[in-house]
């Protein structure tokens, strides 16, 4: 029986511009193409960042063109393609473009909007991806799954891990939540870049330790995971969200390469 592929989904943290993502998801797809027959590539970008910390962020270009930025790069390279939704209306018309809808972790205990991520998936034969809130203990999720089940197969479902508080502008990642969600007979995900933010923590902007990235991915890769969400840019100073987290896009296929490494062993 060959091993399940390891799960990737890589991308810009906002649409800055479909240029700056059709060359990110360009230099993806060029740089994972040695290990295609052991992972699988989806391309993340968010049409809109609903909860920066400052009223004056950038948040995205709307989802309109956010829509048509994630379809270019669907059919320019194959790519499926993941973006988050804030609002239960939302879900159905981004259902017709985008393979991976995400439930952002604020948003993860919105009965509405579980339900029409996961009508809208069902109709169009989409993932939905449900990220596990900063305040939600992992057994707690069961009920997400509970309620997406309603309307979609546990094959089509995905639980996220994304950190937990702890204090004041600070996460930790329980490592134990992988085998606790998958218990739920549901993929889980490992979130590389959001775990080791700062929330607020540079006053109007959140802060985050770079620098923890890797070691909390082989950690979750080693513990069970199933994929690793990350983010990338070209200059992750110049990223116009989520920039002290952002890892450098030159980075990004040695990062595959070491977790892949653990991933076989385990």
């Amino acid at each position: 029986m060959l091993k399940p592929k390891l799960d990737f989904y890589i991308g810009s943290c906002v649409l800055e511009s479909e240029e700056l993502a059709l060359s990110i998801a360009d230099r993806l797809v060029k740089d994972l193409k040695p290990f295609e027959d052991k992972i699988t590539l989806t391309y993340k970008g968010s049409f809109d960042k609903a909860n920066r910390t400052s009223i004056n962020s950038y948040r995205g270009p709307g989802i309109d063109e956010g829509m048509r930025i994630l379809e270019k790069i669907k059919t320019t390279f194959g790519l499926p393609v993941l973006t988050d939704f804030h609002e239960a209306s939302q879900a159905m018309k981004l259902a017709t473009v985008v393979d991976v809808l995400q439930v952002p972790a604020f948003l993860c205990r919105q009965t509405d909007m579980i339900a029409a991520g996961a009508e809208a998936c069902a109709k169009y034969g989409r993932i939905l991806k449900v990220k596990k809130g900063q305040f939600l203990s992992p057994e707690e999720t069961k009920n997400i799954v509970d309620k997406a089940t309603t309307f979609l197969p546990k094959n089509q479902i995905m639980l996220t891990e994304r950190g937990s508080s702890f204090g004041y502008n600070n996460l930790v990642v329980d490592m134990a939540s992988f085998q606790i969600m998958k218990s739920f007979g549901v993929k889980t995900v490992h979130d590389a870049t959001h775990c080791v933010q700062r929330p607020g923590g540079l006053g109007t902007a959140t802060g985050g330790k770079r620098e923890q990235i890797l070691v909390l991915a082989r950690a979750a890769v080693a513990a069970g995971a199933d994929g690793i969400f990350m983010e990338t840019h070209p200059n992750p100073d110049k990223a116009l969200s989520d920039a002290a987290t952002s890892l450098p896009l030159d980075q990004i296929k040695n990062i595959v390469e070491q977790l892949l490494r653990i991933y076989e062993v385990v």
